[in-house]
Order: C-alpha cells, then structure tokens, then sequence
C-alpha cells in the first residue's frame, strides 16, 4: 500500500487580543457593590491609568461605559483600559484619603498628579534630655520631642532656629558634644546659648526658657515678651543692670520676630494659605506655612493636569494629595472655591485623627480682611512663579529643538540620560546618571552607583560598562515593553571620548538595544570650555562654535553630571572613613559597637582588651568576646581560646 501523505498541521488561531474599553467596564458593572470606594482603570500591562473615588461605586463607575459623554482626556483613558478594580471603604471621606495616596504612590496618566516628594523640615525640641536641644529634624518623629512645623525649606527652619537661639539661648548640639564639654563653646561666647553644658543656667532657669520658648511656637509671643519686659524692670531696680541688658535684647529679638503684615499674618495662627494661578494650560500652586503667627516659608508647586482642567479640579486634587503624609493644619486658606468641599474637609479631619492631632479642619475663601491680603499675595507669587516656569519652558523647548536638528533625531528627546563616575586614585568609585527634559533637571531621577567590581582601580572604561549594564538591566530591549515609558531614555550622553562610547554600545548592543542615539562630549585640548570634542558612533568627532547656545546646553547637562558624582563620591568616601574595623566583625551592630567604644574609649581599647575584659563589656556574651579576640589576635585560633571561669 502506497503511503499515506502526513495531514498538514492545523491552523495555528491568532491571538485573541485583549478586552478593552467600555466592555470591559460594563462587565465588571455586574459585581460592583453600592458602597463607597475607590476603583482604578488599568491597562493590558497593569499599570493605573486612572484612579477615582466614589459615594457609591454602582452608581458612579457606569459613567465610563458611555464614552461620548466623557471629555477628550477620559475618552483615550476608557479606550486604554483592560481591567477594573476595586478597593471598598467604610465612608466617602476614607474614599478621597485612600484615592489621593494611590494617586501620589501610581502617579497614573490620567489623573492630576501632585509630584512631590520632598521631605519637608521641622523644628524639634527634645524631651528625653535634661537639657533639651533645639535643633533641625527631618524624617520620621521617632524620639520623645516636641515638633514645630512643617517648614517651606532648611532655609526657612535655620533662620528660624538662629532667632529662638538668640531670645531663648537654647542649646544646640547633639547630646554627644554635650556630654563632651569642659567649657563654654563659642555660642555662649556670642549669646546664643546659655551654657547648660559647664552649668553656667541653673536646671530649674534653663526649664524656664524651655517653657517660654515652647509658649513662643505655640503662638503665645506677646505674653512672653511682656514676661521679658516685667523680669527687665525688676533687674533694673535691683541694679543688676548686665542681666537687664541680655533680657533687653531677647525683647529685642522677639520684637522683630514678631512683625506682622501679609507676609506674617499675626492674626492666623496655624495656618496654610493655597493659591493657585492658571496659564498656558499649566497651574502653579503656592502654598505659605503659618504656624504660631509666624510665616514659615513658602513653595511653590506645578502639578501634573491636563491642559483643559479648571483650575478649581486641579486645585482640589492638589489639596487631596499635599496632606497624604503630613498633618493637616486647622485652617487651610484657597484661593479658590473647591468641588465637595466639604468633603475635602471631612477628609483632612479625618486624616488629622489618624496622625494622633485629632482636630477639625477648616477650608475657607476668604472674602476680606487680613487673610484676603494675605492671600492675594500668595497669588501673586503663583503668578510670578507660573511666569518664570513658563518662560523657562520656551527656552528649554528651543534648547531641545536645536539639539534635535544636530544629531538629526526624530522628535525632541523627553528623556536624556547623562553619565559620569568619580574617585580618588581608584578608590571609592562612583558612578552616576543624571536625567534631563523638557522641565529642565529631574532630580528625582538621579541615580547613584556605587562601583561593585572587580575592577582595576581608575579603569574609567570599566566603571561606565558596569553602570550601563546595570542601568539597562532593569529595562527591556524595546520601548514597548517597558512597564513605563516615562523610564525609557531618549539619549544618552556620555562624558569621555571614543573609548567611552564605544563601551556605552557594546553595552547596549548586548542586549539587543540598537535604536538608543548615543552622544560622548570630550573635554578640549587644555581642557577649555568652549572647544570639546563630541563623539558619534559611524561619525568623525565633531565641534560646535564656541557662542552655541546647544553647546552651552551640552556643557551644562556635563557639568552637573559631574557635580553629582563628585558629590556622591565625596558622601561615600565619607562614610568609609567613619567606619570602623568594628563593622568587619559579624553580629557587631551599632548598639554594641557604640557600647563596646564607650566601654573602652576606642578600637584601639577594644583590639588591647582581653578575653575576660571582653566578657565583662555590656552586652558582650562569651561567644561574641571570643569571636572579638580571635579578630584582633589572629595568630591564635577560635577552638584555642579559653577564658577563666567566673565564679559563682
């Protein structure tokens, strides 16, 4: 029998693409609850395109099954989205809450996103010495201190903590140096401390101040100052007339401290005046600090919206996520009447309580009077503020289209990546890639490497492969398939010659990265600014005239590339020299560390200790005294080492 032809294989389908738009919101219309809550539009790689809050999640999510009905900017959102999910809250204020941290942690495409994520500085007075310090604190309020704040920048607070120096003569220095002192340090000599430390206060009169100074933040100026000015007659009688001076000018102090007008709105107390100001489809929001009466600085910030937003929605939203991680004032002055207002309130309350500074929060326009003028000149900051970013914009925008023309790119490049590395003779290497766009720097994006090897110290070609291999380890070989297209460089630029870029291609090429325009800006003969070298792959090295503004633009994205680094380096280096040999010795951490240096006064003392001395070390077991001398004495071997018994 003649053998039978083998059957052709089956057809292989298609794939089927991936539900998407309103039929995927309608279906998931049939299990949504009628609670309140908030749901998140995501996309075929589920990422958050959008994130929204509702009274009743039943009721509200069907307005996106009709895409007609919605703005240009929801449309694409509904046309993009995969998948709908849901998160149930108790009340519609938790709603807002939970909505405005989700926006702040997703940042997603289609909401307004306030970028923020400074940390922002606070006075902190401590309370678990007997000789409270007053000093600058940033991050989490771990130790048993009051705090003041927050303050618009380092700046504001350390104008701040100069003048309650100089009224109150507070301490500034850490408890170690404290501890350390024999005599007056030049603070006492200058009248801005009253030297605690050699005991030149009594407890009970350094208390006194503490407690004035408390009342002083706490809004209570005037009662202090005529304290101040009671205790000054008192001295002038009883003819101690060298205190009646120091008192005359801590009244002095708190006098000029205490000005008010609409920078300094006495009348506020706790207090933050938002305003907003809309141009060019882009908003500026400034936002003042009051606390205690006293202005604590102001900022300004240029959220993420779409150009057709109002600038109430833009407000609101801005409202909702500025407070997601810090409390929330009793009184909140805008410039603007807000959308649910009142919910946006019950919401700060609510956020309030749950950071353990349970009060009522109160938003409001004001009409008149001082806090009108107050605001109005928090507008004109806006303004003034929205102006210069504007006007930097432009110039950025030509800056971009010039560089665009020279290296023949297709588009204005959103994204560019610069990189550097630093060090010492080989020592502490570091590298560093800096980001740059259309809004200028985004140090946000910074990156720092430190230099893992092994390498040949001072090998430059080295140091830039293994940044560029681990930079590009995180991303995927195409644009496309990378989970945020925000990540994806435009171009990179590198700061060497040939060599350098050569190592940057082998880089990118290894893996499958070959569409990435690459740029290298060689420094010139005598290392002259104005006559680099740049370097093209397939090109001859090429200058630009010395007047460019494009070479400006390069020379600056170089240069601070290069402050970066050296920064970094210089942190790193730092560190390293701090350490000690101590921090070789596993199961050594700070708390026994800093026990064994107070024990023995140094690792000098440490290495000179015997077994038993170990032993007798707080927090020094006998293994780990064992382990410490077998360390420091490595001729003699761990199984050797024996110790006295203790008696008893």
């Amino acid at each position: 029998m003649p053998e039978s032809s083998p059957s052709p294989p089956p057809p292989i389908a298609p794939p089927i693409p991936p539900r998407a738009g309103a039929a995927v919101i309608l279906d998931a219309l049939a299990t949504l609850p009628e609670v309140p809550g908030v749901y998140r539009m995501l996309d075929v790689k589920g990422n958050a395109l959008y994130v929204g809050k509702a009274r009743n999640l039943k009721k509200r999510v069907p307005a996106y099954t009709q895409p007609a009905r919605l703005p240009e900017r929801l449309r694409r959102m509904v046309a993009e989205t995969c998948a709908l999910e849901i998160i149930i809250t108790h009340s519609e204020a938790e709603a807002l809450l939970l909505e405005a941290t989700l926006i702040k942690r997703l940042k997603p495409r289609f909401n307004i996103v306030l970028r923020d994520d400074k940390s922002y500085p606070w006075l902190m007075l401590t309370e678990d010495h007997p000789s409270p310090q007053i000093a600058k604190h940033r991050g989490a309020q771990v130790r048993k201190a009051s705090y003041w704040g927050p303050f618009a920048s380092a700046w504001a607070v350390n104008q701040t903590l100069t003048e309650l120096q100089r009224i109150f003569l507070l301490r500034s220095c850490a408890d170690t140096v404290f501890s350390a002192r024999t005599r007056p340090c030049l603070l006492y000599q200058i009248r801005r401390c009253s030297g605690p430390c050699v005991g030149r206060i009594s407890a009970p009169d350094y208390a006194a101040l503490v407690e004035q100074a408390k009342a002083f933040l706490g809004g209570g100026g005037v009662r202090i100052q005529r304290q101040l000015a009671a205790e000054m007659e008192e001295a002038s009688a009883a003819l101690e007339f060298e205190r009646a001076a120091m008192l005359r000018d801590r009244i002095r102090g708190l006098t000029q401290v205490q000005g008010h007008g609409a920078v300094n709105p006495g009348s506020l107390g706790d207090a933050d005046l938002i305003a907003a100001w809309q141009a060019g489809g882009r908003t500026a929001i400034q936002v003042f600090f009051i606390r205690g009466g006293h202005n604590n600085g102001n900022r300004a910030f240029f959220p993420s919206h779409a150009e057709s937003e109002p600038v109430e929605a833009v407000l609101a939203a801005f409202v909702a996520q500025f407070y997601d991680d810090k409390p929330p004032p009793r009184l909140i002055l805008l410039s603007h009447d807000l959308p649910e207002q009142a919910l946006i309130a019950e919401a700060l309350s609510l956020k309030a309580g749950m950071l353990k500074v349970a009060r009522r929060v109160e938003l409001l326009v004001p009409r008149r009077g001082e806090k009108r003028a107050a605001l109005d000149l928090a507008r004109i900051n806006a303004r003034e503020a929205l102006e210069r970013r504007l006007a930097e914009a432009a110039g950025q925008a030509t800056l971009l289209a010039g560089l665009t023309e020279l290296l023949g790119l297709s588009a204005p490049p959103r994204r560019i990546e610069v990189y550097d590395n630093s060090h010492i003779m080989g020592t502490s290497p570091y590298g560093v890639m800096i980001v740059a766009g259309p809004e200028g720097f985004e140090k946000s994006a910074y990156r720092k490497f430190a230099i893992r090897g092994p390498i040949t110290p001072g090998d430059d070609f080295a140091m830039l492969r293994e940044m560029l291999e681990r930079r590009f380890a995180r991303l995927p070989a195409r644009r496309e398939d990378a989970p945020d297209d925000a990540a994806w460089p435009d171009l990179l630029l590198i700061d060497g010659g040939a060599g350098q870029l050569a190592v940057a291609a082998a880089v990118l090429a290894a893996r499958g990265i070959t569409d990435l325009p690459l740029l290298a800006i060689a420094k010139g003969p005598d290392r002259d600014a104005g006559r680099e070298w740049f370097h093209r792959l397939g090109q001859p090295p090429f200058q630009l005239p010395p007047r460019a503004p494009v070479l400006y633009y390069l020379q600056r994205l170089r240069d601070e590339a290069h402050r970066f680094a050296i920064s970094s380096h210089r942190s790193g280096r730092a560190r390293r020299l701090v350490q000690s040999e101590l921090d070789e010795i596993a199961g050594i951490g700070a708390a026994r560390k800093r026990a064994l240096l107070n024990h023995f006064g140094s690792v000098r003392g440490v290495k000179q200790a015997g077994l038993s001395d170990l032993e007798a070390a707080p927090g020094i077991n006998r293994e780990m005294a064992r382990r410490l001398y077998a360390h420091f004495n490595p001729g003699v071997r761990l199984a050797e080492i024996s110790s006295p018994r203790r008696s008893g």
